[in-house]
């Protein structure tokens, strides 16, 4: 097949969203605090359609299974992997995902979620929180029971062109004023440690997941960094690997005026335009674009100025 697979992505809302999924990406979202862009989706909670082709109109997860063409003859079971845009409005639960293990176990057989973060915009002084400072099980639950969460969350800088790699079991959260687009395992598993006793709209507190957090999270906390590795950089394009694994491969590409993707051909590719406008493989792009490139489609080449990011397995 050498025709890209452009999906049009399903939106989230979520207690800390706002609107910029609307301003900085001229997307038409649903009224409200929408925190999320699930631009490439087989999960059943938020399926992207396709929107171009013989599968125009279907959704990605019953395109998954059919087509070799695009995806292969000996693909996974299920498609693996999510893309998101998440507008950090006001500050995210502190939360802790599962491996999948743990996943297949007390989640129905969901899988767990590894996953990493490519920061698109942040405000001055914006933040994450990424780990904890417990050495041990034992001191985690008597800071919990203390609410001593100052004393136990790690609280780290972000700017824009951050990246973060967020294996299962890291405590983690988003913060006001940041805007990422992440790349995950295809789950929509997530264990909420810590909520600033916020109430929800009826006025109530939103459910913890204490003990299922303090089963899965990683005490003390590692600090697994995957180093950024620079694979191509001329005056027409620069390529970096931000991470590779057994979960992902994401790169991140700076077309300044041309180029092609350098990664294998017999894989197929998730690509997020995130910023300009250019010509991909003969067909219009621009940023807030999701689409696939099919597996064995050959050099894919393109040219204008824009920035993207492209995942696979």
């Amino acid at each position: 097949m050498k025709e890209l697979l452009f999906l049009q992505p399903t939106f989230q809302e979520r207690i800390w969203g706002g609107r910029a999924l609307e301003t900085q990406f001229n997307y038409d979202i649903p009224a409200g605090a929408i925190g999320e862009c699930w631009g490439i989706s087989a999960h059943a909670n938020g399926q992207s359609i396709v929107k171009n082709g013989p599968y125009s109109g279907q959704t990605l997860g019953a395109v998954y299974q059919v087509a070799d063409e695009i995806f292969g003859a000996n693909r996974s079971e299920i498609f693996p992997l999510l893309v998101k845009i998440l507008d950090a409005n006001a500050d995210l639960s502190v939360q802790v995902h599962p491996d999948d293990g743990y996943a297949a176990v007390h989640e129905a057989g969901e899988l767990g979620k590894t996953e990493c973060w490519y920061v698109l915009d942040a405000q001055p002084d914006a933040k994450i929180i990424f780990g904890h400072h417990a050495q041990s099980l034992e001191e985690m639950k008597q800071m919990i029971e203390a609410d001593d969460w100052e004393g136990l969350l790690r609280v780290v800088p972000v700017k824009k062109g951050d990246f973060f790699y967020v294996p299962s079991g890291t405590i983690h959260a988003l913060c006001a004023g940041t805007l990422i687009l992440e790349v995950q395992q295809s789950s929509d598993t997530t264990y909420r440690l810590y909520d600033y006793h916020r109430l929800d709209d009826a006025g109530n507190l939103r459910e913890l997941h204490i003990e299922k957090s303090l089963a899965v999270s990683t005490i003390p906390h590692t600090q697994d960094d995957e180093e950024t590795v620079v694979l191509h950089v001329d005056e027409q394009m620069k390529v970096m690997r931000l991470v590779g694994n057994g979960f992902f491969t994401v790169y991140r590409y700076d077309v300044i005026t041309k180029g092609r993707l350098l990664h294998d051909l017999d894989k197929y590719a998730l690509v997020s335009v995130v910023s300009g406008a250019g010509v991909f493989a003969g067909q219009a792009v621009k940023k807030g674009d999701h689409f696939i490139v099919p597996v064995d489609f050959g050099e894919a080449h393109f040219e204008g100025t824009f920035e993207m990011i492209v995942a696979h397995i």
